[in-house]
């Protein structure tokens, strides 16, 4: 009996393994299964709240809250169903907190660039110096000049009217002027006019103000003015001064442009610009010098010759 009893043991020592994965096996097979069925349903679901919640974000206030609305459920519903999907699959949130800690610090030293970028996104959007759809200028005069795209937790993303694509950094704009040129809903054209000396300024002035008026691109309150600016160098410097909405302000400026230049030359008011002559050849030979004796001066002083120049006589002191 002892030896038959001793076998039964030893294979019920044997088959306890298998039977044991045999069901951990089932069990990760129903959790893969639950994996997929969350993945299957919550990335579309989690797609579809950010898309809807951004639009209508945008339709009720702006393009940029939208944005941000959009992102912010992304990104949280993105980071619950990383968690689900982690403990389904047996994972242990508390060492991956602590991992995660750890490299949070060693990364939080590596990338202070992009920590500093964050941050100053987060002023950005707060502040709200500028927003999607609107015309910035960076840097001052002569900078980037492009419609914003995008403003993003990192960078803010512009598009050039030459159809160029430019990505700056949130703390290059936190540090640098910027110029939000359609932040109001109307602005002012300002138009530098040279004329001769020679003509009247009063004149001038009623032949702009009236293509100003005749202009419907341009606005009557506040209406437009005239500035005399002082006297160049070769003509009487004006400027005139012209307000219109943001969207016809390229328009009025080509318009106003072409106005005024066809409007003088009808009326036969002069625009001076720069002379400049360049010689070459025989006429850039230095001109003649005549050294001319002064009248009743000393007899034997000098006298002319036939060729006009000046002819010494030789003092008495001279050889023979």
């Amino acid at each position: 009996m002892e030896p038959m009893i001793l076998l039964a043991q030893d294979a019920a020592a044997r088959s306890g393994p298998l039977v044991r994965f045999q069901a951990l096996d089932g069990g990760t097979v129903a959790a893969l299964l639950r994996v997929a069925v969350i993945l299957v349903v919550g990335v579309p679901v989690i797609l579809f709240v950010s898309r809807t919640l951004g639009r209508w974000l945008g339709s009720r206030y702006s393009a940029q809250q939208g944005m941000v609305g959009r992102k912010l459920v992304f990104y949280v519903g993105t980071g619950i169903l990383g968690v689900w999907v982690l403990r389904e699959l047996g994972f242990s949130l508390a060492p991956l907190l602590g991992a995660a800690g750890i490299v949070g610090i060693a990364l939080g030293f590596a990338s202070q660039t992009s920590v500093s970028n964050i941050i100053s996104g987060f002023f950005l959007m707060a502040e709200q110096p500028f927003r999607v759809d609107d015309v910035i200028q960076v840097g001052g005069s002569g900078g980037t000049i492009g419609r914003v795209l995008s403003i993003d937790m990192i960078s803010v993303k512009l598009r050039t009217f030459d159809n160029r694509f430019v990505r700056i950094p949130n703390e290059t704009l936190i540090k640098t002027e910027v110029t939000n040129i359609t932040r109001f809903p109307i602005r002012r054209l300002d138009i530098p006019v040279g004329v001769a000396y020679k003509e009247e300024v009063e004149r001038v002035r009623t032949l702009l103000l009236e293509l100003a008026d005749q202009n419907p691109l341009s606005l009557m309150e506040p209406e437009p003015m005239v500035r005399f600016e002082g006297f160049g160098s070769s003509s009487v410097d004006l400027t005139l001064a012209v307000w219109t909405a943001r969207e016809n302000w390229l328009d009025l400026k080509n318009r106003l442009y072409e106005e005024i230049k066809a409007r003088f030359d009808s009326e036969d008011i002069e625009i001076p610009f720069p002379h400049q002559s360049l010689y070459a050849g025989l006429a850039s030979e230095p001109f003649p010098v005549r050294l001319v004796p002064p009248e009743g001066g000393p007899e034997g002083s000098g006298k002319k010759d036939d060729t006009g120049g000046a002819r010494h006589t030789e003092g008495a002191g001279g050889s023979d």
